[in-house]
């Protein structure tokens, strides 16, 4: 069954930046799953190059940073509570990679400055301006189910995720 509008894929994947290096990688973890089709639960180039792929394969494709992370922002600096990183670490750096949170739910910035309550953080994506590389493992594929389809995304392997 090839990956197409309305399937469910469970895929690992290990992701290099530009100079080859390995930046995450999900071999050993649970596979990541999404519903494949347009509803923007992958990045759209990505799901393009899946798009047709049958279970077993591999795929490695790579992506220009308007197509991954993004291009970089320059200037792109906020200053937030500390409160607020989703990351509990007893000692911060500059130059670490966190989560915040935000009222759009978790996002991805690179501290700059570390004071006593609040960081000065990079808001653009750690891999923002980069090209990278994912070298994919498709793993299974499904169909999706009625709900998953209206809610626009998958409910886990089973279809049965509660949210």
């Amino acid at each position: 069954m090839p990956i197409e509008k309305n399937k469910v894929v469970a895929f690992h994947y290990v992701l290099e930046n530009e100079a080859g290096e390995e930046v995450e990688n999900n071999m050993k973890d649970e596979p990541m799953i999404y519903l494949h089709g347009g509803y923007r639960n992958l990045m759209p180039a990505l799901e393009r190059a899946l798009e047709g792929k049958d279970k077993g394969e591999q795929v490695s494709v790579t992506l220009r940073p308007e197509e991954a992370y993004g291009i970089r922002k320059e200037g792109s600096v906020q200053r937030i509570p500390i409160k607020h990183l989703l990351n509990k670490k007893k000692r911060y750096q500059p130059g670490m990679a966190v989560k915040v949170n935000t009222k759009d739910g978790p996002k991805d910035v690179v501290i700059i400055k570390v004071g006593k309550f609040n960081v000065d953080v990079d808001t653009n994506h750690p891999l923002s301006g980069m090209s990278v590389t994912f070298n994919v493992s498709i793993k299974d594929i499904r169909d999706a189910r009625p709900e998953e389809i209206t809610h626009g995304h998958s409910h886990g392997w089973e279809g049965a995720a509660d949210h």
